[in-house]
């Protein structure tokens, strides 16, 4: 099936419109979508969340030709990458890490969608990735708020090139950054997610970012969290997250504008609906926002994937639906074209096909979803180059020694001095006896390691760094003071 020009993914002797490398975009979409079966169509508009999450093998395995994604698959979100849980140790496996392991690793799934299903429908493997590629070992940036204090659209741009480029490299294909959210308040739990305060700031850099992340089409860019979602009441998260307070207008000049000028100057492929409500309506099941507003006045192109449980939350949190099946029904119809959630992908592709059995779903829609995906697919070369065919380079380019350098410039850029009386910095070496280290992330590590990047980098806490720096004799005390979060 493998041919010099183009790949017989749906097995049949002949180039079909789709394999045709040199066809234009539209006629291969249009030719695709014309083959498939309602199944098929369905299996391409979920996620099915990787191993030890949900999907219970790192490698294919002769079961799942009996699984829902012997059909095929929408997306596969952080497989193999280390991460297993907050609070939980990073996986560790001879898949995980070294880089050219976990590209075979990915290739290896990839080939089962290529080669054992009907059409060969590459999936989609998607990943975090606000301060590097979520990963067990890459390069490691500060955080998106650390990032925003640079004020340096072309180092941000760089930073989205490496981090894409090292995701293509371990087998990804969809990085889930930038975040577009407007910080609003700094009680939020996700602060330090944001670029910061200002929406010119928080625009800037997020077109340097999806710039840099989609790159020669290495690697689509998916924004989030779309929209209004980081004005929470009383700035607050988990089962919080609902209906912020605010104007119209601030709806307007400080939460949209940034999506608007991303998608349309940066071209991002990717928009993450989000939990929250707008007015009392959810954004999930919401018409005007994922369809007029989102492809109509912003002009986005790409698909959209809901946020962890968005659409379960229609009925369990919003109540704007009965159950999980009118949730659906709602968020098909408002544009949301991949379900994304640590659940498994029947339990949302079962009811969506009872909903077009029963025709309370149109195949007009749900094509006018698939295309979006496919669109998106095809973009990113996966229908050319479905496996990472480089697993040397992978090694030698993750995490690399000058990917570090850009990382480098990154802290140093991201630190503000607000007062420096006397010019007592830098410090004198030669002059200091002692030096305290106060502080509950003194000694701690994770302070370097929080989601959404690399999760097992080696970290030097701010208490080693000091003591390697010192002169030999300085005397170095520390005490934690205080825990950040304690039983009250």
């Amino acid at each position: 099936m493998y041919h010099k020009e183009w790949i017989d993914f749906n097995k049949n002797g002949r180039k079909d419109i789709y394999e045709d490398p040199k066809a234009p975009l539209n006629e291969r979409i249009e030719d695709l979508l014309s083959q498939m079966t309602v199944e098929e169509k369905t299996c391409q508009m979920v996620t099915l969340y990787g191993y030890q999450r949900v999907l219970k093998d790192s490698l294919p395995t002769p079961d799942w030709k009996n699984q829902l994604w012997k059909d095929g698959i929408g997306a596969i979100d952080e497989h193999l990458n280390a991460f297993r849980g907050w609070g939980v140790p990073p996986m560790q496996n001879e898949l995980v890490w070294p880089a050219s392991n976990h590209a075979w690793a990915l290739n290896e799934v990839q080939r089962f969608f290529v080669e054992e299903t009907r059409l060969g429908i590459p999936a989609d493997f998607t990943n975090e990735g606000i301060r590097g590629v979520e990963n067990y070992i890459a390069t490691n940036f500060p955080t998106q708020l650390a990032l925003g204090h640079t004020w340096n659209r072309e180092l941000i741009r760089q930073v989205g090139y490496i981090t894409g480029r090292e995701a293509r490299l371990l087998g990804y294909t969809n990085v889930y950054a930038p975040i577009l959210d407007v910080g609003r308040d700094q009680r939020w739990g996700r602060y330090e997610e944001v670029y910061g305060e200002s929406p010119y700031l928080v625009t800037e850099l997020g077109i340097a970012m999806g710039k840099g992340l989609q790159t020669d089409m290495q690697v689509a860019s998916t924004a989030k969290h779309f929209i209004a979602y980081s004005n929470n009441k009383g700035a607050r998260e988990g089962f919080a997250r609902v209906d912020p307070q605010m104007s119209w207008r601030e709806v307007e000049n400080i939460h949209a504008y940034p999506f608007t000028r991303v998608i349309q100057e940066a071209g991002i492929l990717g928009v993450m609906s989000s939990y929250n409500d707008y007015d009392g309506f959810p954004i999930q099941s919401s018409y005007y926002w994922l369809t007029q507003r989102l492809r109509g006045t912003m002009g986005f192109r790409g698909y959209v994937v809901s946020d962890s449980d968005a659409v379960e939350y229609l009925y369990s949190k919003h109540k704007t639906a009965k159950d999980m099946k009118e949730a659906v029904r709602q968020s098909v119809e408002a544009g949301l074209n991949v379900r994304c959630t640590f659940r498994s992908p029947e339990s949302y592709v079962l009811p969506l096909r009872e909903l077009i059995q029963e025709g309370e779903l149109s195949m007009e829609t749900i094509d006018n979803r698939v295309r979006d995906i496919l669109r998106v697919k095809f973009l990113t070369g996966l229908f050319d180059t479905p496996y990472q065919t480089d697993l040397a380079l992978a090694d030698k380019e993750v995490n690399s020694e000058a990917h570090q350098q850009v990382a480098l410039q990154a802290s140093r850029e991201g630190l503000v001095l607000l007062k420096n009386a006397n010019n007592l910095l830098p410090l004198d070496k030669s002059q200091i006896k002692r030096i305290a280290v106060c502080g509950p992330n003194a000694d701690e590590a994770s302070f370097a390691l929080t989601h959404y990047g690399p999760v097992a980098v080696e970290v030097t806490t701010v208490l080693e760094g000091i003591k390697q720096q010192v002169k030999e004799g300085t005397k170095v005390t520390y005490t934690k003071g205080c825990d950040l979060v304690d039983a009250n």
